[in-house]
């Protein structure tokens, strides 16, 4: 992901699920389409950025295209090396880990009756416990994998390391790759509730804010 920074990066969305040739639709107007602020995390990175959401939801999105792009973009590297700002980056799905975002949850009329499990997980450098909402007497982690490749968890926290500095950020929502994910478990309800840290985005902008609803620990040395 990180070399592909710098770059001016101009492309449309891919269809991902197997438009005929002839039957694509003429893309929408970039000034019609809502703007949502916009966290990717990525193996090596943060970014920090906006979106134009092109779908009812933001997973509806992230599961139809194969890259989205980011603009006014703040990358915050995980190996601890200074922010930088970025105009225009072009992201993969498969680059993408976990993100969330603002904006709108999606039709009242789409939604089914479903039972919320905790669930923690790992991907990459990230630890994440939120609830998954699953179909009442399914497996909450057989039901995960058989989503789409991007799903999403609510009432979510996310644990990860910049430089020697442990973060933990709050979030109401978060949508995860679930082809990326090293392992995941059951958990309790008083595990996703801990640290009860604020919900990031009623803190102001996810653009360039990565204080205030973030708590910092200095990592324990290693070996004696």
């Amino acid at each position: 992901m990180i070399q592909s920074l710098g770059r001016r990066l101009l492309v449309a969305f891919r269809r991902t699920d197997g438009e005929a040739d002839g039957a694509i639709p003429p893309p929408l107007a970039a000034a019609s389409l809502p703007e949502v602020e916009f966290v990717a995390y990525g193996e090596e990175c943060l970014l920090s950025g906006r979106l134009r959401l092109d779908a009812e939801r933001l997973t509806d999105m992230l599961n139809a295209h194969d890259e989205v792009q980011l603009v006014d973009v703040m990358v915050e590297r995980l190996d601890g090396h200074p922010a930088v700002e970025v105009r225009e980056v072009l992201v993969r799905r498969d680059e993408l880990l976990l993100v969330h975002a603002t904006g709108p949850r999606g039709s009242l009329a789409r939604r089914h009756r479903t039972r919320q499990h905790a669930l923690a997980m790992q991907i990459g450098p990230y630890h994440i416990r939120g609830y998954v909402h699953a179909l009442p007497g399914s497996d909450p982690v057989t039901s995960l994998r058989r989503r789409k490749t991007m799903v999403p968890l609510t009432d979510a926290w996310i644990e990860y390391a910049i430089g020697t500095t442990r973060e933990r950020r709050r979030v109401a929502a978060v949508v995860v790759n679930r082809e990326q994910i090293d392992w995941v478990v059951p958990a309790l309800d008083d595990e996703v509730e801990m640290p009860d840290l604020p919900i990031a985005h009623e803190q102001g902008p996810l653009l360039k804010d990565f204080t205030g609803s973030i708590m910092g620990e200095a990592l324990e040395p290693t070996g004696s």
